[in-house]
């Protein structure tokens, strides 16, 4: 099982997606295992985009993410990084697939609602500045076996 970091940005919440959104995970078969709402400080912001520092759309990035709350979830599953990746679809809303979040809801460039961990070790760090200890919850699904084939005695 994987945990991914999915951060609902302004734009989403502004827009009213929240609940669609997250129907979303929940219908593949994912499982929220945390979820907050928080105005995204400029402090926390700039460490969560450090990789993106002097880049031209750093600024941008930054005020546009502390603008406004957003809603902050761990997400796990199977493949949960990989899968979650897909669902949001392609960075520029413009350029994603009908499906996928960013293509179903989506047309700007900037604006593109979502944000998901991109890998087991930007996962880890992620949700480690946006949830502390205790607040991702480990608990079983009594849908567990109808997500996941069990049969062989572990999820597939």
């Amino acid at each position: 099982m994987e945990t991914s970091l999915i951060i609902l940005k302004p734009d989403a919440v502004q827009r009213g997606l929240m609940g669609r959104i997250i129907t979303r995970f929940e219908d593949k078969g994912l499982q929220i295992v945390g979820a907050r709402m928080m105005k995204i400080s400029p402090e926390l912001a700039a460490q969560h985009y450090k990789d993106h520092v002097g880049k031209g759309f750093y600024e941008g990035l930054v005020r546009f993410m502390t603008s406004s709350p957003v809603l902050v979830l761990a997400v796990r599953g199977v493949g949960a990084i990989a899968m979650c990746r897909k669902m949001m679809g392609a960075t520029f809303g413009s350029k994603a697939e009908p499906g996928t979040i960013r293509g179903d809801f989506g047309v700007s460039n900037s604006f593109n609602l979502i944000h998901g961990s991109d890998s087991p070790e930007a996962a880890e760090r992620e949700l480690a500045l946006f949830f502390g200890t205790g607040e991702v919850q480990d608990w079983k699904r009594a849908s567990e076996p109808w997500v996941y084939d069990l049969s062989g005695g572990k999820a597939e």
